[in-house]
C-alpha cells in the first residue's frame, strides 16, 4: 500500500479497536474498506503507529517527567542548606514556568495543565515552608501566616477556575491548620 495517508488511516482504525474505541466489527469493515480488501499485517506495530498512539505515549512521559523534577527539586530543597539560594531561585522560576504552562494549557483540556497546576501549587507551597524555616527559624506565626496563605491561594484559585481539588485541598489545609491552632 504505497499511499501513506491510507497507511495513517488505518494505523489509527487499528488504535481504535486495540483500545475499543470502536466496535470490533465496525473497525474490521474500515480496516477492510480502506485496504481494499488486502491482507493487513503485524496488526500490533501498526497501532502504535498510530497518531493517538504517540500523542498518548507523549504525554504521560512529559507528565511523568513533570511530576519527576518537581519532587526531585523538592526533595533537595529541603536536603541541602548550603545552595539555599541558589536552590530557592531555581524553584521559584519553575513554580513560575509552570504556573505560565498551566495557564497555556488550560485551554487544550489535556492532563498536562492540572499536573502543570498540582507542581506549581507544591513548589509554592515549598518554597514558602523553606523560606520560613530558613529565615525565620523561631517565629511560628511566620510559618502558620505562610500556611494560611498558601490554603487561602489554593482555595481562591480553586473556586475562581472551578478546580475541585484545589477547592478541597485548600478547604482542609485551613481546617487542619485553625484546628491545630485552637487544639495544640
Amino acid at each position: 500500500m504505497p499511499n501513506p495517508r491510507k497507511q495513517i488511516i488505518l494505523n489509527e482504525i487499528l488504535f481504535w479497536k486495540q483500545n475499543k474505541l470502536l466496535p470490533e466489527h465496525y473497525c474490521d469493515f474500515l480496516m477492510t474498506l480502506y485496504s481494499e480488501g488486502t491482507e493487513i499485517g503485524n496488526e500490533e506495530n501498526n497501532a502504535k503507529k498510530a497518531v493517538k498512539a504517540k500523542e498518548k505515549n507523549r504525554n504521560y512521559f512529559l507528565n511523568s517527567l513533570l511530576f519527576l523534577i518537581a519532587m526531585v527539586l523538592i526533595t533537595l530543597l529541603f536536603t541541602f542548606d548550603q545552595i539555599t539560594l541558589y536552590l530557592l531561585i531555581v524553584v521559584g522560576i519553575v513554580a513560575v514556568l509552570s504556573l505560565v504552562g498551566a495557564i497555556y494549557f488550560s485551554k487544550k483540556q489535556g492532563l498536562l495543565a492540572p499536573i502543570l497546576q498540582i507542581v506549581a501549587a507544591l513548589l509554592i507551597f515549598s518554597l514558602s515552608v523553606k523560606i520560613s524555616i530558613s529565615y525565620f527559624p523561631d517565629n511560628l506565626n511566620v510559618l502558620y501566616s505562610l500556611l494560611i496563605a498558601n490554603c487561602l491561594l489554593w482555595l481562591g484559585t480553586g473556586i475562581l477556575s472551578k478546580l475541585i481539588y484545589f477547592i478541597i485541598a485548600g478547604s482542609l489545609g485551613l481546617i487542619v491548620l485553625i484546628g491545630y491552632q485552637f487544639f495544640f
